[in-house]
């Protein structure tokens, strides 16, 4: 039987947590990681509604988009109108995990998801997150103690790039070294100049595995004092980031675009910024309140931003630069996402009843 522990690692491993915005509160939030799991609810935000919904369904664990406990809190109390769920799913053994912007920037995300029902191509993120910081290592050492050097510095974390593990380089060379009466030489000998047959070994680290990397290298290391450089990487692009840009397969214009939204995420109340008859090719993604956006739209060279909802004065920004704007509405835009994750979860745990909130309704409705 599955616990909590398993899938919130499962759920860090689809959308780790490190992709998350720094100003986000993520991961499992409530509950006991022991726990047993046999039936898991996802939603977009937990309410009075949803936690009821997972009570009386028997879910003993609630995979909500949006966190629970954002805000610190000072008390929990069960007759309190914005604690008192929590108090009732404590009460029934029912924990939380967000992914929130976590699972909107992974790949295979929130944002993936709306650029794949869009049929976008060339879908990059639109804004693109640095690499993690890393060095390049170089060291000398004879031809025979490479194999255990390397062996020593890849189990300590080093040699990674991308999907590949255990990358390095060597070269032939030669090394000179004059040991002083204090020193111990590994081979040749101390008063005079030695020139030793050696190899350059080059390979990556990661800066969290620096320390660790150096010395398991110098510990397999036969040199009394191994020669060791070390230079910082520029750290480039990750491949993550948040909100997505593409290319439509077939321009449109920014009216029909907007119909395109509002049928594929049957929201009828999408909001338009920008004349009806703009070409419409390339297209910026940003799910829930994506506003703060625009200039990277811009910067992308985006002809529409699409997002779930939009403040006053950011739509007079995209007016005034010239960028079509379309909001759908929060609901809208992420919890197509929900629907997803509640897929994916049962695919990752065939054991487990999993499903997305039955009782969850957009709160907005349009009247008239």
């Amino acid at each position: 039987m599955s616990t909590v522990a398993e899938v919130t690692r499962w759920l860090d491993e689809f959308a780790p947590l490190s992709l998350a915005e720094s100003w986000d509160n993520v991961g499992l939030l409530w509950g006991d990681p022991a726990a047993k799991v046999t039936r898991i609810m996802t939603c977009l935000t937990v309410t009075p509604r949803t936690a009821r919904e997972a009570i009386d369904d028997g879910a003993e664990l609630i995979v909500s988009h949006h966190p629970v406990l954002f805000r610190p809190v000072k008390r929990v109390r069960a007759d309190d109108r914005e604690t008192g769920m929590l108090w009732d799913l404590a009460r029934a053994g029912v924990s939380i995990a967000s992914p929130h912007t976590a699972f909107d920037n992974t790949q295979g995300g929130i944002n993936d998801g709306l650029a794949g029902r869009l049929g976008l191509l060339d879908v990059q993120p639109l804004r693109p997150s640095p690499a993690s910081p890393s060095f390049k290592i170089v060291l000398f050492a004879p031809r025979e103690s490479c194999d255990v050097i390397l062996a020593a510095a890849f189990a300590a974390g080093a040699g990674k790039i991308g999907a590949y593990d255990e990358c390095s380089f060597t070269s032939a060379g030669l090394g000179t070294f004059f040991g002083t009466e204090e020193s111990n030489p590994t081979v040749g000998r101390r008063g005079r100049r030695e020139l030793v047959r050696e190899r350059r070994v080059e390979l990556v680290c990661p800066a969290s595995q620096l320390t660790v990397v150096l010395g398991a290298i110098r510990s397999a290391h036969p040199y009394e004092e191994p020669a060791t450089d070390v230079y910082p990487l520029h750290p480039g692009d990750s491949g993550q980031g948040a909100g997505r840009v593409g290319r439509l397969g077939t321009s449109t214009n920014l009216g029909a675009f907007a119909e395109l939204i509002g049928q594929t995420l049957a929201a009828p109340g999408i909001q338009v910024v920008g004349p009806a008859d703009r070409r419409v090719e390339r297209v910026a993604i940003v799910c829930g309140a994506g506003d703060d956006f625009i200039g990277d739209a811009v910067r992308c060279r985006a002809d529409v931003l699409l997002t779930g909802e939009a403040r006053f004065h950011r739509t007079l920004e995209a007016e005034s630069i010239g960028i079509g704007l379309v909001v759908a509405g929060h609901h809208a835009t992420e919890r197509p996402g929900v629907e997803d994750l509640a897929t994916r979860i049962s695919a990752a745990f065939p054991a487990l009843t999993v499903w997305p909130s039955r009782q969850e309704a957009d709160p907005l409705r349009l009247i008239g």
